[in-house]
Parts: structure tokens; sequence; C-alpha cells
């Protein structure tokens, strides 16, 4: 077989990459020809995948609340891969900014529309069953999460709303996250004693996730918008993209499990603890948090009733069994 013009020039641009680095073509070569065809199983680890479901209980809903719960953390991921890419530049474009958090806001969006699955796709009194073998694990405990919200903004604004007045402009990383507003979360109502699952989140992650936060600093979301030209921040693309991800991850998204919780949780005259005892009622609601990564993009009125509309008409729209 005689081979064309355009195959030997390839070989040719091939020799001269691994010559360059040293290597023998004729070995990749020889592998290639020993390798077999890549599958579409192969390539994702579909039977590795399909395989991580292994339920505390035989309740047929329970695989129900493990695969999704694995889905968010796959699109909490994608949210950190883009993150991820910013934290290594020298610099960055407005254009190249938008593209990003316009990303971050659709792996958001899919989340939170499919958080259905959730809400309406379980069957509640299975729910309250096998819930009681997953203590005190919580969905509290996605250090990812975490981990999206320290590479979106300061870390200042990430401290409970109660301490951020008397925070020193110039607090340490430690300091913020000794005061971040999650820990209240997940704190027993009554005494303020940390919760098991607070205690086993620290233990595992506190470390790491300072030093995310370390790495992040100067270079989260909000640090690279900041240093744009004063042009392009004004650009009304941009300002409704970051005000859009504000929503996304500190109204609708929590919103979506409140919702969640009332359904499955709230319980007249009572409502049911959480499996990991965390303080749900007051932790979910945006209001009550004022978790704003972007406060100057917002008005006065619209920071002084965060989250609050959202919640009423939630409210208004769900009857909790009785």
């Amino acid at each position: 077989m005689e081979l064309s013009q355009d195959i030997l020039s390839r070989i040719e641009k091939l020799s001269e990459k691994y010559s360059a680095s040293g290597q023998d073509l004729s070995a990749y070569l020889d592998g290639l020809l020993y390798a077999d065809y890549l599958t579409y199983w192969d390539y994702i680890h579909l039977d590795t995948l399909l395989s991580l479901q292994t339920p505390r209980t035989a309740i047929p809903d329970e695989p129900i609340f493990i695969m999704y719960h694995q889905i968010t953390e796959l699109y909490f991921k994608l949210a950190l891969h883009e993150l991820g890419q910013l934290r290594t530049q020298i610099s960055v474009s407005k254009d190249h900014l938008l593209e990003r958090v316009t990303r971050v806001n659709r792996y958001f969006e899919a989340l939170t529309t499919s958080f259905g699955v959730m809400e309406n796709g379980m069957d509640r009194e299975q729910f309250l069953q096998f819930r009681l073998a997953l203590m005190p694990a919580s969905g509290f405990q996605s250090a990812q999460y975490r981990m999206i919200e320290i590479g979106a903004t300061p870390m200042a604004n990430l401290v409970h709303k109660n301490h951020r007045d008397a925070l020193q402009p110039d607090a340490s990383i430690e300091t913020c996250f000794e005061n971040i507003y999650w820990k209240t979360g997940a704190t027993l109502a009554d005494t303020g004693e940390k919760t098991l699952t607070l205690k086993q989140f620290e233990k595992k992650y506190a470390t790491q996730l300072i030093q995310f936060a370390k790495d992040f600093h100067s270079v989260t979301l909000w640090d690279w918008y900041t240093k744009l030209p004063e042009a392009d921040q004004a650009d009304q693309a941009l300002v409704n993209a970051f005000k859009l991800l504000d929503l996304n991850v500190n109204v609708y998204w929590p919103l979506q499990h409140y919702k969640t919780a009332v359904r499955y949780l709230a319980k007249r005259p009572s409502d049911i603890a959480a499996t990991g005892g965390t303080n749900w009622q007051q932790y979910l609601p945006p209001r009550f948090q004022k978790r704003i990564f972007y406060p100057s993009l917002w008005s006065e009125t619209e920071k002084s009733e965060w989250g609050k509309a959202w919640v009423d008409s939630v409210l208004a729209s769900i009857q909790p069994s009785k």
C-alpha cells in the first residue's frame, strides 16, 4: 500500500514531536498497533461508575437518593474545573471571564431544575425510613460546594452575617474560616454545640479548605472581575452573569434544598431533625444567612430583602405533611 503525501507529512510531524522530547516514534507506533480500539464504556469507566451505588438498606428509593447526590458532586466538579482554569491564568479578559461564569451558571441551573428528582421522585415514607440508616452523614458535608463558594468570592463575604461588621478588613483566612457562615448550620439549636456531622467534616476537610482559600487568594471570580478595566466591569452581560451566579448558588440552590426539606421533614406540630442534626430551618433559607457573593452589585433594598420573596413563595406553595 502506497502512503499518501498527507499521511507521510503527519508521520514526519510526529517524528519531530517525539524526537524533540527524546522519544522513539517507532515504539509509540508499535503501541498503537497493539492497542485495542477504545470503547465508550471503557473511556468513561461505565462499569465502575454503575457499581458505586451501595445502599445501606433494602428500601427501594434509597438508590435514587444516592445517585442524585453523586450526580450533584459531578456537577460541582465541573464548576470547580472552571474555577481551577482561571486560577492559573496571569490575566483574564472580559469575554473569557464571562464564558467561565456562564458555564458555572449553566451547571447550577441544571442542578436546580433537576431537583425534582429529589423533591418529587421519592416516596416520603420510604425516605423517612432509610434516612435513619444514614446518620450522621449529611449533604452539609459536601467539601466541593464549600470550595465553589471559596473560589467565587473573597472569604470575608462568607463570614457569618453576625460577625461580618466586626471583622477586620485584613482578617486572615484562618480567622474568616473560624467564623464562616455554615458552621452555625451544623450546631445544635438548643446548646450551640457542634454536631458530629460538623466535627467529622472539620476533621477531614478544614486544613484542605483553608489551603484552598489561600490558593484562591486574589484569584477568586470577584478578584478577576475587579481587575478588569472599568469599562469592562460595567458590561451589562458580565454584571448579569455575576448576579445570576450569586442567585444560583446562594438563593436558588439552597432554596431547592429548603423546599425538599419542608416536603420531607416538616411535620406539624414539630419538625423532624435532619440526619446530621443540622439546623436546616435556619441554615437553608437564604434570607436568614444573607450570604451574598457580590454585594456591590446589588442595591441596599435587594440586599435587605435577600431571598425573602423566594422563601415566602415556597412556603405558600408547599403544604407539609401533618
